[in-house]
C-alpha cells in the first residue's frame, strides 16, 4: 500500500472487498405473485368466472341494504369492462354467464373464502402465517377440477366483489355532522382477483382493492374498477 494512503482509502477499500464478497441476497417475490411464477403459459387458455357480486345502499343511519337492480346493473357493466381488457387477458378467453356459473358455485364460494384468508393473512400483514411467511402459497386443491374438465382452460379468472353508496339522507347526515366537526363514512368499495392454475389448484395471482371510491353502477366507472382490479395481472411468456 502506499506510504500516503489515508485511513478513509483503507476503509473504502475494505468495504468494497466485502460488498464484492457478500452473497446477493435473494429477491423476494413480489407479493402478489405465487413463488416461482411469473406469466402464463404460451396459447394457454384461461376461463373467466362470473363475479360474485353484491351492491348495497347505505341509510341515513349508516345500515346497508342490498340493492337487486344495482347488483344486476353492476354485473352487465362488469362483463362488458372485462370485453376491454383483451391485452391483459390474452385472446383465448372464455367468459362464463350467470347460468353457467351456477354449475361451479361451490368453487366460486371455495375462492371467496381462500380469498378472505389471503387478505387477512398475506396482503394485510397484520395475521402473517408462520408456515407461510410472505410467500403467495395457497390453492384450491382438487375442487377445481370439473371446471378444468368442463372448459379445457389452464387458468381461471375469479373476483368476488361487495359495493356500498350512500343514498342521499346518508350524505344529508354525514354533511350535518361534518358541519359539527364529526366524521362519518359513506360507501366503500372492496374486491379481490385470483389467478388460479386448473391444473394444480395454485393460487398464481392475487389483488385486492379496498377503497371509498368506485362506482359499478355505470359502464364507463366501471371499466376503471376493472382495470384496478386486474392491476399487473400475469401476461404471457
Amino acid at each position: 500500500m502506499p506510504p500516503f494512503a489515508s485511513r478513509g482509502s483503507l476503509a473504502l477499500l475494505l468495504a468494497m472487498l466485502l460488498a464484492a464478497a457478500a452473497p446477493a441476497q435473494a429477491e423476494e417475490p413480489p407479493e402478489h405473485l405465487a413463488p416461482g411464477f411469473t406469466a402464463r403459459t404460451a396459447g394457454s387458455r384461461l376461463v373467466v368466472l362470473p363475479a360474485d357480486m353484491e351492491l348495497f345502499s347505505m341509510s341515513a343511519g349508516g345500515v346497508i341494504e342490498p340493492r337487486a337492480d344495482w347488483t344486476d346493473a353492476a354485473q352487465k357493466n362488469f362483463v362488458s369492462a372485462l370485453g376491454t381488457q383483451g391485452k391483459r387477458l390474452g385472446a383465448q378467453v372464455t367468459v362464463l354467464d350467470a347460468a353457467q356459473g351456477d354449475e361451479f358455485a361451490d368453487i366460486i364460494n371455495l375462492h371467496r373464502a381462500v380469498a378472505e384468508a389471503i387478505n387477512m393473512h398475506h396482503r394485510s400483514g397484520l395475521m402473517e402465517l408462520a408456515t407461510k411467511g410472505k410467500a403467495l402459497d395457497w390453492s384450491l386443491g382438487d375442487a377445481v377440477r370439473p371446471l378444468k374438465e368442463r372448459t379445457g382452460a389452464d387458468y381461471a379468472l375469479f373476483t368476488w366483489m361487495r359495493d356500498s353508496y350512500a343514498s342521499n339522507e346518508r350524505k344529508a347526515a354525514m354533511l350535518a355532522l361534518a358541519m359539527v366537526g364529526a366524521l362519518s363514512l359513506g360507501g366503500e368499495q372492496e374486491g379481490y382477483a385470483s389467478l388460479v392454475d386448473l391444473n394444480t389448484g395454485r393460487v398464481l395471482w392475487f389483488n385486492r382493492i379496498d377503497r371509498m371510491s368506485g362506482d359499478l353502477r355505470e359502464p364507463h366507472p366501471a371499466v376503471e374498477t376493472v382495470e384496478t382490479l386486474l392491476k399487473d395481472f400475469p401476461g404471457m411468456q
